[in-house]
C-alpha cells in the first residue's frame, strides 16, 4: 500500500489522485442532489423534467464509477494519518462517518439503477443522449414492478438525504479542524493552489 505524500512544512496529504476524484465526486453529488430538489419540488414543463431526468441519470452512473475509483484508489493507498492529539472516540467517529459516507455513495447510484431498471415506465437510459445504458437484469424482469419501484423510491430518497446530512456533517468538522483546532486535517485534502493561497496568507500574517 502506498503511502501518504509529505509536503516541504511536513504535512502529509492524499494523493494527487485522491485530492482530483475527492473534488469531482463532491462536485457531481451536490449537483445531483440540487436537480433532484428541482424535479421534485419545482413544477417545470414535463419535457424538461424529462430532459433533467435523463442527465441526473447520466451524471449518476458516471459518480458511479469515479465513486468506485475512488475507493478503489483508497484501498490500495493509505490515507494521511489524523492528529496525534486528536481522542480516539473522535478518531473513531472520523472513521465511521467515512465509512457511512463510502457506503451511501455506492448505494445511492445502485439504487437510483434498479429504480430505473424497474420503473413501469420502461424509459431507456442514454448517458448524455449518446451511450444506451442497460437496466439490471433481475429488475428489468420482474413480473410486478409497481411495489418494488416504490420502495426504491423511498430508499433512494431518504438516502440522498442522508447522504447530505453527512456531507454537512463533514463540512462542518472540517471547518472546525481548520479554524477551531487550527491542525492539517483540512489541508490534507485541498488543492494545490489552495495550499499555496495558505501559505502565502501566513507569511503575509504571522
Amino acid at each position: 500500500m502506498s503511502m501518504p505524500a509529505r509536503t516541504a512544512s511536513g504535512i502529509t496529504r492524499y494523493s494527487t489522485v485522491a485530492i482530483i476524484l475527492h473534488w469531482l465526486i463532491a462536485l457531481g453529488i451536490l449537483t445531483l442532489i440540487a436537480m433532484g430538489l428541482v424535479m421534485d419540488h419545482l413544477h417545470l414543463d414535463p419535457i424538461r423534467v424529462f430532459q433533467l431526468y435523463q442527465l441526473h441519470k447520466s451524471i449518476g452512473i458516471s459518480m458511479m464509477f469515479l465513486i468506485l475509483l475512488r475507493i478503489g484508489w483508497r484501498l490500495s493507498h493509505r490515507a494521511p494519518p489524523l492528529p496525534n492529539e486528536m481522542p480516539q472516540g473522535e478518531k473513531i467517529a472520523a472513521h465511521l462517518a467515512h465509512l457511512a459516507l463510502y457506503s451511501l455513495q455506492v448505494l445511492l447510484p445502485l439504487s437510483g439503477w434498479a429504480m430505473v431498471s424497474v420503473s413501469v415506465l420502461g424509459i431507456p437510459t442514454v448517458l448524455f443522449g449518446t451511450v444506451p445504458w442497460p437496466d439490471l437484469p433481475v429488475f428489468s424482469t420482474l413480473p410486478d414492478k409497481a411495489p418494488v419501484e416504490a420502495i426504491l423510491k423511498l430508499l433512494h430518497h431518504w438516502a440522498s438525504w442522508g447522504l447530505l446530512a453527512l456531507i454537512l456533517l463533514h463540512v462542518a468538522a472540517s471547518l472546525r479542524h481548520q479554524f477551531v483546532l487550527h491542525d492539517h486535517v483540512l489541508r490534507q485534502m485541498l488543492p494545490p493552489f489552495c495550499m499555496l493561497s495558505i501559505t502565502r496568507k501566513k507569511r503575509e500574517n504571522p
